[in-house]
């Protein structure tokens, strides 16, 4: 099974229509330079409306310690998702917390280097020089081909409906991430777009399987 990331989430009907479609965890950003961020009173509201077996994340850029400490007690976020470039004596201060680390991928991306991470899994985004993430836009699924990745690793950079399928066929995650190519407007979900996303990831993994 390839579990599906909605992130970015922004309000309560969004949320449940990506569960009810088949999402396994829900993404709440909270980095101020996003279109898509969220407020902790915010998530709350929303994760407490979460139906069992669905996971809340939180997704921070560079964030203080304490204010994701904070963060976590007030919304009861365990998985925490780095998406900057925090050091791995950051990520190895949240005992207690499921730490996913994000690494944006470039043509000359060094594999090598994400070994001294020892956190619960691998997230692989788009390089770019202007944003954290939330590009639109894939990298090159080649580059990491025959790359041996010895955690769980989640996919995403530009993923939509339509390419999600090769890019399955390319690598095999452990998960898929998709935000912008779900949307309407930055942080505003389709569900007919989330629902067909999911639909192509699970035909996918039936075709892989079956």
């Amino acid at each position: 099974m390839i579990r599906v990331k909605i992130c970015g989430i922004t309000n309560v009907e969004n949320a449940q229509s990506a569960v009810y479609a088949g999402a396994s965890a829900i993404g709440f950003i909270f980095h101020k330079k996003s279109p898509r961020c969220i407020s902790a009173s915010k998530a709350r509201n929303i994760i407490d409306q979460l139906p069992p077996f669905v996971t809340p994340v939180g997704v921070f850029v560079d964030a203080k310690e304490g204010a994701v400490r904070d963060i976590c007690r007030f919304t009861g976020i365990t998985t925490l998702q780095f998406h900057g470039n925090e050091e791995p004596f950051y990520c190895q201060r949240f005992k207690g917390h499921k730490i996913i680390k994000a690494f944006k991928v470039s043509e000359d991306f060094e594999f090598a280097s994400i070994k001294k991470y020892k956190v619960d899994a691998y997230l692989f985004d788009t390089f770019s020089q202007d944003a954290a993430g939330g590009t639109g836009k894939t990298f090159n699924w080649n580059l990491m081909k025959y790359e041996k990745i010895e955690r769980p690793f989640i996919l995403s950079g530009g993923l939509n409906s339509s390419n999600v399928q090769e890019a399955l066929q390319v690598l095999q995650p452990y998960a898929v991430d998709v935000s912008s190519g779900v949307e309407k407007a930055p942080g505003i979900k389709d569900p007919k777009l989330v629902r067909a996303f999911i639909d192509a990831v699970n035909s996918t993994h039936s075709a892989q399987n079956g």
